[in-house]
């Protein structure tokens, strides 16, 4: 099993819907999809062995990847789909009031650090959002106190999900928990790029926008056609204020929410046994 598997606690929600308790989950005898991307799927910079089967989110995810050569590539939906199955908002009304909204700037990550104007940005959010901003700091961000105190000057409450845990060390099974949670207090959920967090808090109810500097990773390469087409083929996701039917319908296909497996069906494919 690929230590990515364990990233964000996505192999913990996984077990629970399939019915196991306890603290560790099975593993998988394959490579599951940890973050949404524009190509197969996979992180690119991960050694893959060939012939072990890779589980994917959505539909034009598979594609995508049979076309550039992969097989025993299966369609089983997010990680995060799966949470909110487990996890459906309040009902029935009133429901718990949502206000302001919570911002994700692009971020980096261990092997590269992200480069761009914090302070171009900040005064972005300011100008557009309508009522009080979150700003979710990636860990490494977050830890950073020259970037987190920025965002914390300008009168933001900064915050962080969580580490996403690696090479089976420091694993949070609780992240997503965390995340959904705080987007479920928001109206807004807004980024500067078209990412797992956006689409993440478009299926949980958020009104979603992406604006201002795009910024970019250190010596970043445009793969798969890179920030143009993502500007091109997600259009409508781009802007301060966009259509939330066609934003939803959008995150609903490419989080796969429209392919939830039965918990049967997923232990199968998963190869688990049924949980005692």
């Amino acid at each position: 099993m690929h230590h990515a598997n364990h990233y964000y606690g996505h192999t913990y929600v996984l077990a629970r819907y399939c019915g196991y308790a306890g603290a560790d989950p099975p593993r998988i005898r394959g490579y599951l999809q940890h973050g949404w991307n524009i190509g197969d799927g996979l992180a690119p910079d991960h050694e893959f062995v060939p012939g072990i089967a890779t589980f994917v989110w959505s539909e034009r995810t598979r594609r995508r990847a049979w076309s550039m050569g992969r097989r025993q590539v299966y369609v089983t939906g997010s990680p995060w789909a799966y949470l909110l199955s487990l996890s459906p908002a309040p009902s029935p009304a009133p429901s718990p009031v949502r206000e302001g909204t919570i911002w994700y700037p692009f971020h980096g990550w261990e092997g590269q650090h992200v480069e761009g104007d914090h302070d171009r940005l900040i005064a972005e959010i300011r100008d557009t959002e309508p009522g009080p901003v979150t700003v979710c700091l990636y860990w490494q961000e977050y830890r950073s106190a020259r970037v987190r105190r920025r965002y914390e000057r300008a009168g933001f409450r900064v915050i962080c999900h969580g580490y996403r845990g690696g090479w089976y060390r420091d694993l949070d099974p609780s992240f997503l928990d965390r995340q959904l949670a705080e987007q479920r207090r928001h109206q807004r959920v807004a980024s500067n790029r078209l990412c797992s967090a956006l689409l993440y808090g478009t299926l949980a109810g958020c009104e979603p926008a992406v604006y201002g500097d795009p910024m970019q990773l250190r010596d970043e390469r445009d793969l798969f056609g890179g920030r143009s087409r993502i500007r091109r083929q997600w259009a409508e996701m781009h802007g301060a204020a966009v259509d939330v039917s066609v934003a939803r319908e959008i995150a609903v296909e490419e989080l796969g929410a429209d392919r939830l497996l039965p918990p049967g069906e997923l232990r199968r494919l998963l190869n688990w046994e049924v949980p005692a």
